[in-house]
């Protein structure tokens, strides 16, 4: 793994949140995994991270973004965690792994990757956590990669043409989209390993 992306350890990451700034909007579920690559330099998905995190005070909530992700921020059984500690457990599991695989830093892979590294990188931000491995701007973009490989750029769309089934109950929970991102990702690197584009040296 460590060879194959030059020293970056790929992340899966998808972000449910209460709007679109990361500033002032709230980031209310991570979903998050990461991928192993065997003896023939195919990745599978390895283990993943997933948590409720509570809004941090003062933070908006826009009642239309509410309504397309489905939470109830106040559930009480909903378990949600503080955001430093969520966003710090997210660091901690991503670290160690990273740090198994022979990686330098952590890169972000997620569909529209740049609400998701913008959402992690402000609460990082907000609460003082240094640690943060993720690369500042670089990313893997499945809307890219789904757009060469399949021809779609909807997430859903893409992981239907890939053969993946879609539970549209289901989507808009971080876990849920981020397990069907890093399916994808999986699925056009292994693709691209075994001579559909120049295999990777």
């Amino acid at each position: 793994m460590a060879q194959r992306f030059r020293g970056f350890f790929p992340v899966v990451v998808d972000v449910e949140t209460g709007g679109f700034d990361q500033n002032k909007d709230a980031l209310l579920e991570i979903g998050a995994l990461i991928m192993n690559m065997d003896e023939s330099g195919h990745i599978e998905i390895a283990d993943k991270y997933a948590c409720h995190v509570e809004p941090f005070e003062g933070s908006n909530m826009d009642p239309k973004s509410m309504e397309v992700n489905g939470i109830d921020p106040w559930h009480p059984f909903r378990m949600a965690k503080p955001e430093d500690v969520a966003v710090r457990e997210l660091f901690r599991w991503v670290g160690k792994a990273m740090k198994q695989a022979g990686c330098t830093r952590a890169i972000m892979v997620g569909h529209n990757t740049p609400m998701d590294l913008n959402f992690i990188n402000a609460a990082a931000v907000r609460n003082k956590l240094a640690r943060n491995p993720f690369h500042p701007f670089s990313t893997f973009d499945t809307v890219s990669l789904c757009g060469l490989a399949y021809g779609q750029t909807v997430l859903s769309r893409a992981a239907q043409s890939a053969g993946l089934d879609w539970d549209s109950e289901q989507a808009h929970s971080a876990l849920y989209d981020a397990t069907r991102t890093a399916e994808l990702f999986c699925a056009i690197v292994n693709a691209w390993r075994d001579g559909v584009g120049p295999v990777w040296s």
